[in-house]
């Protein structure tokens, strides 16, 4: 016998929960604590299951029996309605997680653990200051790469190329947390190189060599009569490409001569994720020298005045000014001319800069990323010690280097 509201009214609760059966599979569950609720049983895949409908009264026997027909409509069809709410809910949150800067904010949220405070405060601003204000409204599924770099490069004409290279990483990130939780389905910053989009600028405040100026500097490098660890750490350093921190601290247990690589633990690293070091036939054969001088310390370049400890902050740039570049170069000016030459030798960007560590990496992410670029890494490091030694014997900027030069100049 169907339901009806006077029966649904007046029907009243027992000891345990009462089913009143209205047709179809749809019934009213009346709770022990006095509570009404419309339910549906029904099978799907040989399976009896139940869905429920909301309650009584602010669901009408009226609308729970509409309710139930479309129910009873989607399992004709072959489809669950249990799973097809399931779906629609998480569909629902998924459209309130759409704009840039809900997607952007949740990335902050989900990577805050692995900065301090410091870093995360000024990661959120550098969003807030150059991306919120474009593109923060808009929905993330809607972005193309010309939005994404016609924010950079705005940031890049005011002179600040560096922010601009840093938002772009983060934009970077922000899809790929974007793809992972299938909010997009595609990434526009992936066709994006940072070498085509920024333009060429000389990094004064780096104090950095030009590669035009290499030939003599290794020739007043070779007759350096200072402290020969400090001379092989200026070597390596230049040869690795890696921050004179992470040089100066350089441990024995890192260097894996069987596969070539220093390894670079996360706690030594300004991006707190390890990071590989593919280490060059011309690099290793620093480590080699510098094991019988220090093989058996646990730093690979030790202070000379102060046992245990690692060379000073000022140490290589003490060296620099001895060779007569006091104010011309410092010890991290030579990460910029690896870069300068790298990207003007048409080595791909997400290379050079996976190289340079200043891409951020998630927990999940690092070691994949890790080990996509090792064999690309791997070779340009080679080529960027070969170019090195020629250098040293006085050779001049590579035709395509030379071609580039001569194309800005006209």
């Amino acid at each position: 016998m169907a339901l009806s509201d006077t029966a649904i009214r007046s029907a009243k609760p027992g000891a345990k929960p009462v089913r009143m059966f209205d047709g179809g599979g749809l019934y009213l569950e009346v709770a022990p604590s006095g509570g009404k609720w419309w339910r549906l049983k029904y099978r799907h895949d040989d399976k009896e299951k139940r869905l429920s409908l909301g309650t009584y009264p602010d669901v009408s026997l009226k609308a729970a029996r509409a309710r139930r027909d479309e129910a009873r409509r989607l399992i004709a069809e072959g489809v669950d309605p249990s799973a097809a709410r399931q779906d629609a809910k998480q569909a629902k949150q998924r459209d309130a997680l759409i704009t840039v800067e809900a997607v952007s904010r949740a990335w902050l949220a989900h990577r805050a653990s692995a900065w301090t405070p410091g870093t995360l405060e000024a990661i959120t601003a550098s969003l807030e200051n150059h991306v919120f204000s474009a593109l923060g409204v808009r929905s993330i599924r809607e972005i193309a790469a010309r939005d994404i770099k016609q924010v950079v490069q705005a940031i890049d004409k005011q002179g600040s190329g560096e922010t601009a290279g840093r938002v772009f990483q983060r934009l970077r990130s922000i899809y790929r947390y974007a793809l992972s939780e299938d909010l997009v389905e595609a990434d526009p910053t992936y066709p994006l190189k940072p070498a085509e989009i920024f333009k060429p600028r000389d990094v004064n405040h780096r104090l950095a060599l030009a590669e035009a100026d290499m030939p003599a500097f290794f020739g007043k490098l070779d007759g350096y009569e200072g402290d020969p660890s400090t001379k092989a750490a200026l070597e390596l350093l230049i040869l690795t490409a890696v921050r004179p921190g992470e040089l100066r601290g350089a441990r024995w247990k890192e260097i894996d001569d069987s596969r070539s690589l220093w390894r670079i633990p996360a706690e030594r690293m300004k991006m707190a994720a390890e990071h590989l070091v593919p280490l060059s036939t011309q690099a290793l054969a620093i480590v080699e020298n510098m094991k019988s001088v220090t093989g058996g310390d646990e730093l690979v370049f030790p202070s000379p005045f102060y046992p245990g400890k690692s060379l000073s902050d000022g140490t290589l740039n003490s060296a620099l000014a001895r060779l007569g570049y006091k104010g011309i170069a410092t010890a991290h000016g030579f990460r910029t001319l690896f870069s300068t030459c790298a990207n003007e030798a048409g080595w791909n960007s997400d290379v050079i800069e996976k190289q340079l560590s200043h891409e951020e990496r998630d927990d999940v992410r690092g070691a994949y990323n890790r080990a996509q670029w090792l064999p690309e890494r791997v070779k340009l490091m080679q080529w960027w010690a070969d170019r090195l030694e020629a250098l040293r014997k006085g050779g001049a900027p590579s035709p395509k280097i030379r071609a580039r030069r001569a194309s800005r100049k006209a």
